[in-house]
Formats: C-alpha cells, sequence, structure tokens
C-alpha cells in the first residue's frame, strides 16, 4: 500500500469476501468508515470485536466463509470495547448522519468487558482467546529523529503519541504501565506522560487509536506512537515505505514485553446462543487454522 499526496493513509479494504455487489463512494477525512465492516442487513453472522487484531480476524473470517460456503454474509465491527458494546444495548449506532442497526452473534473483547455482559445477561460466559506481546514504537520511515530508546522520547524536539485515557482506557493503561516502567530510572520523580504534557508534546488519540497513531506519523503531528506490537507489524507490513517499529524489549522479530502485566488478554463468548453460525465460528477461532493466522500477525493464540 502506498500513502497518498494528501498524507490520508490508503488503507487496504478489510470486507470479508462477499458475494454481495456494490458501487463504492469515500471520501478521506469527510465520509469513510474503516471499523464497521460489511451488510449487516445481508449478513447471517455479525461480530462484535475490539479492534486492535482487526487484522487477523478479518483473515479468520474469510478462512471461515470459505470453509463454510453456505454463510451469507458476514458483518464485524472493530472498534474500542465501549462503542460495540452500545450497539449492543442500544441496538445501533449513529456514523455521522448513518445509521445501523444489529445485534451480534459472537462478541470478542478484554474479559473485565464480556465480565460486565455476562453480568448484563447477554452472553452466558467467555473464553480466553488471544494474548498480544506487549508494546513498541513506531516511527517514520527513516527514524527522521534518531529515536533509538524509551528515553529519546523525553526530548523537548520529539513529539508522542498515545491513547486515549477516557475513551481507549485498557490500551492506554497498558502504555502508561509500559512506559513508567522503562522510565523509572531515567525518571525517577516524574513521569513520562505528564512531561510531555509539560512540554506541549504529546497528542492523546480520540477514540481508534489503531487508525489514529499511524495516520498521526504520515500527516507529521507526532515523531513516535506506542502501539502494541500486532499493531505495529501490521503498519510495517502493509505501509512499508511509511513506517518503522523499534522494539520496547528484545526484537522486531522476537519481542519482549515490558512484564506479563502489560501483556493483555483477549476472551470471545456467544451473545445469547450465536445465531446459526456462532457456535461454529467459536469453534473454528479455536482450531489450529485459526491459531496459525493469530500467530502470523503477532499475537499469541491459546
Amino acid at each position: 500500500m502506498k500513502q497518498s499526496n494528501n498524507e490520508d493513509l490508503d488503507w487496504p479494504e478489510e470486507i470479508c469476501s462477499t458475494e454481495f455487489q456494490y458501487g463504492q463512494w469515500n471520501v478521506p477525512r469527510s465520509n469513510i468508515c474503516l471499523d464497521f465492516h460489511g451488510d449487516p442487513a445481508r449478513s447471517e453472522l455479525i461480530v462484535f470485536s475490539d479492534g486492535n487484531h482487526h487484522m487477523a480476524l478479518l483473515e479468520c473470517l474469510e478462512q471461515f466463509k470459505k470453509e463454510n460456503p453456505d454463510l451469507s454474509g458476514v458483518f464485524y465491527a472493530t472498534t474500542p470495547p465501549g462503542p460495540v458494546v452500545n450497539v449492543l444495548e442500544s441496538g445501533g449506532i449513529q456514523l455521522g448522519n448513518l445509521m445501523i442497526s444489529a445485534f451480534p452473534h459472537v462478541f470478542i473483547s478484554p474479559p473485565e468487558v464480556l465480565e460486565k455482559l455476562v453480568k448484563k445477561g447477554y452472553i452466558s460466559g467467555h473464553t480466553l482467546f488471544c494474548k498480544n506481546q506487549g508494546a513498541v514504537l513506531i516511527v517514520k520511515k527513516g527514524n527522521p529523529k534518531g529515536i533509538s530508546t524509551i528515553n529519546d522520547l523525553a526530548r523537548k524536539d520529539v513529539r508522542f503519541f498515545i491513547s486515549n485515557p477516557k475513551t481507549e482506557q485498557a490500551s492506554f493503561l497498558t502504555y502508561q504501565k509500559t512506559l513508567a516502567g522503562l522510565t523509572s530510572e531515567f525518571l525517577p520523580d516524574s513521569n513520562l506522560i505528564d512531561l510531555k504534557v509539560a512540554q506541549g508534546n504529546i497528542k492523546f488519540g480520540k477514540a481508534i487509536h489503531h487508525r489514529e497513531a499511524p495516520q498521526a506519523l504520515a500527516e507529521d503531528s507526532v515523531d513516535a506512537a506506542i502501539v502494541f506490537y500486532h499493531l505495529a507489524l501490521r503498519y510495517t507490513r502493509i505501509f512499508p515505505e511509511t513506517f518503522d517499529m523499534i522494539p520496547l524489549g528484545g526484537s522486531i522479530e522476537e519481542p519482549k514485553p515490558y512484564d506479563e502485566s502489560t501483556v493483555t488478554d483477549t476472551h470471545m463468548g456467544l451473545v445469547n446462543d450465536g445465531g446459526k453460525w456462532g457456535k461454529q465460528l467459536v469453534a473454528f477461532l479455536n482450531s489450529k487454522s485459526s491459531k496459525k493466522i493469530y500467530k502470523y500477525h503477532g499475537l499469541c493464540p491459546m
């Protein structure tokens, strides 16, 4: 994939293979939707998921549909947990002037999110699905600011991106703990995030950091961003001429998380009875085929 002339990232299409054929119309930064995929009105399988493993989920859904040719349409959402929980509870979502009604058959998210859904009666239980491999830094290709260690982020000339502490609390707290642990000796009386705020050199995401972090780098509004390893792996694969990755432990090929407490879990569960295809999808996501896909995309399947 190549970056467009106006610095808007040209994201690849992420619709699960479909027999439905439609005309296309989108304008970056005006009318475009990246994290709702497919046609909810004509799909027999609907999946709501947290967004940071969207690249692996897409490939699994593609394979699942290939193995089940009778399945008519897959619609899946890959936002932070908050929006898709709201869709589940309200029955729909408004995207600009477009309103979508959808009810999921499978819900994938951090365990604390699914536990709340259990208490509300939407799902009866959930199981561990995969883990991530901690956080890394991404920078523009060629690393123009020469950022080589976590300590370089404290420099006054380095502008830094991190997810929003309110709208994406799970990722923010993980990133915050990673940064605090790695800079505890370097900044014993402060913390990196407060330092960057004081410098006026920090940019918090608004709501979907797995899209916002690379876009902020591409448009040159920041010099570095902290993201999960598997996200950085995705960016460097689809935009190889735009981004580089800087490990925060281990190597690019073999990342090493700061500690186990900065590795987060992803769980999955059936909503109600899962409809016609939900149970089969959950079984597929536990298969060797699915685990191979998730491992390729930098995650640790269980």
